[in-house]
């Protein structure tokens, strides 16, 4: 399949290789799912208005299986208003999304206090993938790798491109691709072994102040690990003409062997 989800008619999808994570064979990053989300979004009540800020809670893992994904207006308005989303397997919510969207009208005369752009994917180098993490859905992005990067810790600033597209069938849209990567923030700059450490995000807020184009996206990002197993990451999101938003993920930090409650 060329795609993280084929369609099985009405709000149902099953879940492709692609989507498979890299923790183990049975539940997907959150790439795929946050993409599917964010689509729903577009073709729900269709207007000349852009999605401004998008917040998923994770209720817990996404499997790869089949899925029913609905979204709706929650809070009409002329200018701004509020889009509510839920990802489902059989029945049971296993992620949930938010999403304000505002009306489009002409700032350009008045924009700036963005950060600089980085350097282009053409400047980047493929990012290093450790055998045994290459399947599944780090196999479905391109990526490149400017600075850091998986297993490299610390900060980075990583290139991605999806191979595939979201839905069989279905050309994705820049704001979908662009979501296909947006959770991997806290992946690539990672200050753990992540074969030695979980930190497993809760939640991600992408909150956008234009919206992105074409394939590549960049991921300009950061992760902070506080002293009593809590952490954030998060990153400027650069398309290729410069920064369209940011992005932060809430961490639940601990050594593997060793969950807690």
């Amino acid at each position: 399949m060329n795609a993280f989800f084929v369609p099985l008619g009405g709000s149902r999808y099953r879940s492709t290789e692609h989507t498979i994570g890299p923790w183990n064979n049975e539940s997907q990053h959150l790439g795929p799912p946050s993409a599917l989300l964010v689509r729903e979004f577009e073709r729900t009540e269709p207007r000349d208005a852009h999605l401004a800020r998008v917040t998923f809670e994770v209720l817990g893992p996404v499997p790869v299986a089949d899925l029913e994904v609905q979204a709706a207006v929650e809070r009409p308005g002329r200018s701004v208003e509020l889009l509510t989303g839920t990802l489902s397997h059989e029945g049971r919510p296993v992620m949930t999304a938010k999403a304000w969207r505002i009306s489009v009208g002409d700032t350009d005369a008045v924009r700036g206090g963005a950060s600089p752009a980085v350097g282009p994917p053409s400047d980047a180098e493929p990012m290093l993938v450790p055998e045994g993490w290459s399947g599944g859905y780090l196999a479905a992005i391109e990526w490149l790798s400017l600075s850091g990067g998986i297993f490299a810790p610390g900060d980075a600033v990583v290139w991605g491109r999806p191979k595939v597209e979201t839905v069989e069938g279905d050309e994705s849209t820049p704001l979908q691709k662009l979501f296909s990567i947006a959770d991997s923030a806290s992946g690539v700059s990672s200050r753990l072994d992540i074969r030695k450490w979980f930190a497993i995000n809760t939640d991600l807020s992408v909150h956008l102040f234009r919206q992105p184009e074409g394939e590549w996206f960049a991921l300009e990002a950061n992760t902070v690990i506080g002293p009593d197993g809590a952490g954030v990451a998060s990153s400027v999101l650069h398309d290729l003409t410069g920064p369209v938003g940011r992005t932060a993920q809430a961490l639940f930090v601990r050594e593997r062997g060793n969950r807690g409650s």
